[in-house]
């Protein structure tokens, strides 16, 4: 099955709750990649809230990241 995010929430800081289509729920915190060049700008907040969910997660300025990243990294929420 390929894995897909079906649903997502932002939790406040630089964490988000994703909902998988297998169902499992985790909570991912992104600060990490944040010093990454793709995600360096998504240190403003204001820019990190404003992602967008197409099967996984993705922001204007063209960073995304795969689910299979955000299922192993999270935690069970």
């Amino acid at each position: 099955m390929l894995l897909t995010i079906t649903d997502v929430e932002y939790l406040g800081d630089y964490t988000l709750l994703c909902t998988f289509n297998d169902g499992i729920r985790k909570k991912v915190d992104l600060s990490p990649l944040l010093q990454y060049p793709a995600f360096k700008e998504l240190q403003d907040k204001t820019q990190f809230i404003q992602f967008g969910l197409q099967d996984t997660i993705f922001w204007a300025n063209g960073a995304d990241i795969a689910p299979e990243y955000l299922y192993e990294n999270g935690i069970p929420a």
